[in-house]
């Protein structure tokens, strides 16, 4: 869980809405404690400080919409209040809005109470973004809001100028309405650790010295304990084969796709499922030790080892805020020291200045954005977790797939028949293997039954553990085994065909009917029907396409030529897998990986840009940066070309948030005020309001194409 808040924090650092996450000092103090005892203590510790730091964050959202409604309400009396919008809504409409006693005072008060409430995030921000020296986005806005409220208040109470109360509520307004949007668009508690707890099942069946056994809670296991695992259960924890023999499927662990044999000495791997016969399992690691963890550790240290990108906005802000105290101080001094003006109007029009150097709009042009390119990713099947990963990806240059469940479908299927009798044909060599495996449990045999759509009866089904199963149908002795089964039984199989399907590393079974071989069925995991295509594309676009993946040489091989690949990686370890995501990005190339498997969870936070496919494990999802909800690799070709178009609309809006400052601010400074031409607020407000309508309907012409 932490880990991915701990991402999630970096990736935000120069956020606007992460400014927020820092007023809080202890947010990243807490949550190296909690790595520590979670790497001390094991997995299930940290679930309910997991649940701790999710409301923290939900929390901090809901906080900044509860300002933004509290500021909103407050901010219509405060307009109705302001001398100068009542005599802007008189001279535009004819509106009189009536005044009374003592209403500056209310005013005054209106609007304190929404500097020190509404504005509290940005006067904190500004502390943060001061200290780290990485002024920006809460800097502009903090110096706005409290040369606003200073000055108005200095006015109130007998200086001579103007009030800019109204300024300073509209432009807290906005800017927590950004601030919302963008953290609601972008935040979303972690879940990784809570996720990977739930590869492990509750209990375990532990053997007691008696040999009794009896149901415990998991984390009561110790190593040296004994464990039965029945068929189609989980294995508790990581331990060695001690009695029995089965399969094991291990593929969301290891990304191997074939199921795993196992026998007595063989070491078995906890949440990874026992397909077969039952086992009796003596455990070896918990808790910290144990795999799962490991590769917790993996991802939290590839996610620390992330670069900070920052954001658009914020250099915009950084540039105007030194731009809004230079222009401001300086005109300033010319009109007291060279103009020899006076003071009050100097310093009205140092205000006006330092106020309209921060445009509302700026606060809107890049969450605008992202809410909108949110949404539309999200009805086109992609969900964003994290956003400059995202806007990076218009920058990629290599994306690293994984194999298992991502290009290929995760399961077994025939890919090819070789017919040894020619009394038999393709069909009738099938439909008799999968009469017979259809009684059987084994990954293999349900890709073979799986081949047909009708259901046969069998009798005598007898399975052969590790080696093939049989039974009589239609009257024939039919038996479906694999090559290790018919050496045991001195029957010698020498075929060209069957040998180039072996050197592809297909697996190949075995049809025996009454006594005789008929033929032999190759199996292999399906490639996505879409994967080739994707692959086609993404080159066109300059795009280097990859494999890693934990299954043997020939299968990789086998997979990369199928597709059209540029490279692959075989035989890659689960924990050297973000090792060689490492390798490729020190080639200088910007790198996503996309993968569904625990396996691939570190590598997922290593790569620029990680991509889970949505209906893999929730610990891959929770790792990555993007989501594809639907198993289809084309969808990273939508994501490449959704982030370029995204980009360049920030940029625009971006343009036009900040460009009219350029005729704004020397105005405002009295540039021309010999030709009688001086830039009110009241002006400057039809400005800004015009900035901020061009920068929303921008938006929301953001397209895919």
């Amino acid at each position: 869980m932490e880990d991915n808040e701990m991402a999630m924090h970096e990736h935000m650092h120069h956020d606007m809405g992460q400014q927020a996450i820092e007023q809080h000092p202890s947010h990243m103090e807490h949550n190296h404690m909690e790595h520590g005892e979670h790497i001390q203590h094991g997995k299930h510790g940290a679930q309910g400080k997991h649940k701790d730091h999710t409301n923290h964050h939900e929390v901090m959202v809901e906080d900044f919409k509860r300002r933004f409604f509290i500021s909103v309400i407050i901010t219509i009396p405060i307009l109705l209040l302001s001398p100068i919008i009542r005599e802007f809504l008189f001279t535009v409409s004819g509106i009189i809005v009536p005044g009374f006693k003592g209403d500056i005072y209310v005013l005054f008060l209106l609007s304190t109470i929404i500097f020190f409430y509404g504005g509290l995030p940005f006067l904190k921000g500004i502390k943060d973004e001061l200290t780290s020296h990485t002024p920006g986005m809460m800097t502009l806005i903090a110096i706005a809001i409290t040369v606003a409220y200073i000055y108005s208040s200095l006015v109130v109470f007998g200086l001579m100028g103007m009030i800019f109360f109204w300024e300073l509520a509209t432009l807290i307004d906005i800017m927590l309405l950004g601030h919302w949007l963008e953290m609601r668009s972008i935040m979303g508690a972690s879940k990784a650790l809570e996720q990977l707890v739930r590869l492990l099942p509750p209990d375990a069946h532990m053997i007691d010295e008696q040999g009794d056994v009896k149901d415990v809670p998991l984390k009561n296991i110790v190593v040296g304990d004994l464990l039965l695992v029945r068929p189609g259960e989980k294995i508790p924890a990581d331990g060695v084969v001690v009695e029995g023999n089965s399969s094991v499927n291990e593929a969301m662990l290891t990304g191997e796709s074939k199921p795993v044999a196992k026998v007595k000495g063989d070491e078995v791997i906890g949440g990874s499922i026992n397909d077969e016969g039952a086992i009796t399992v003596k455990v070896k690691k918990t808790g910290a030790e144990s795999f799962l963890s490991q590769v917790v550790e993996l991802v939290r240290e590839a996610q620390e080892s992330k670069s900070h990108t920052q954001d658009l906005a914020d250099r915009a802000a950084k540039w105007l805020t030194i731009i809004s105290l230079s222009v401001g101080t300086i005109t300033l001094l010319v009109w007291t020291q060279l103009i020899k003006a006076d003071f009050a109007f100097s310093l009205e029009r140092a205000v006006t200045v330092m106020v309209i150097t921060c445009p509302h709009a700026l606060g809107l042009a890049i969450p605008l954005v992202v809410a909108i390119s949110s949404a539309l990713a999200a009805r086109n099947g992609l969900l964003i977790r994290n956003r400059i990963a995202f806007e990076n990806a218009r920058n990629l240059n290599a994306i690293i797939f994984d194999k298992t469940g991502t290009l290929t479908q995760g399961r077994f299927g025939i890919t090819d028949t070789v017919i040894f009798d020619c009394t038999m044909n393709e069909e009738e060599l099938v439909r008799y293997a999968a009469a017979v495996e259809a009684n059987s449990e084994h990954p293999i045999a349900r890709g073979i039954a799986a081949s047909v759509k009708q259901a046969y009866k069998v009798e005598n089904f007898l399975s052969i553990p590790g080696k093939g199963a049989q039974g009589i149908f239609e009257g024939k002795e039919v038996k479906v085994v694999s090559p290790g089964y018919l050496r045991e039984q001195g029957i010698n199989v020498e075929n060209e065909v069957v040998n180039k399907l072996t050197s592809q590393g297909k697996t190949v079974v075995y049809m025996v009917m009454d006594g005789k071989v008929k033929g032999a069925i190759a199996l292999a995991d399906i490639i996505r029907p879409e994967s080739k295509q994707a692959i086609s594309t993404l080159r066109e676009m300059g795009i280097k396409c990859m494999m890693l993946t934990g299954d043997n040489e020939q299968v990789a091989r086998w997979v990369a030529e199928e597709i059209g690949l540029d490279e692959y990686f075989a035989e890659v370890l689960p924990q050297e897998k973000a090792a060689k995501v490492k390798e490729v990005q020190s080639r200088g190339l910007v790198v996503a990986m996309t993968g569904d498997g625990v396996n691939d969870a570190p590598a997922l936070a290593q790569a620029d840009i990680g991509i889970a496919i949505g209906a893999g494990t929730d610990v891959a999802v929770e790792a990555a940066d993007i989501i594809l909800v639907k198993n289809n690799p084309k969808d990273v070709v939508y994501i490449v070309g959704l982030s370029r178009a995204t980009y360049k609309k920030m940029l625009q809006n971006l343009f036009w948030a900040t460009g009219y400052n350029v005729i704004a601010i020397p105005l405002a400074a009295g540039i021309l005020y010999n030709q009688g031409i001086l830039l009110s607020p009241a002006v400057g407000a039809v400005f800004m309001s015009l900035s901020t309508i061009i920068v929303a309907i921008n938006a929301r012409f953001l397209s895919m194409d």
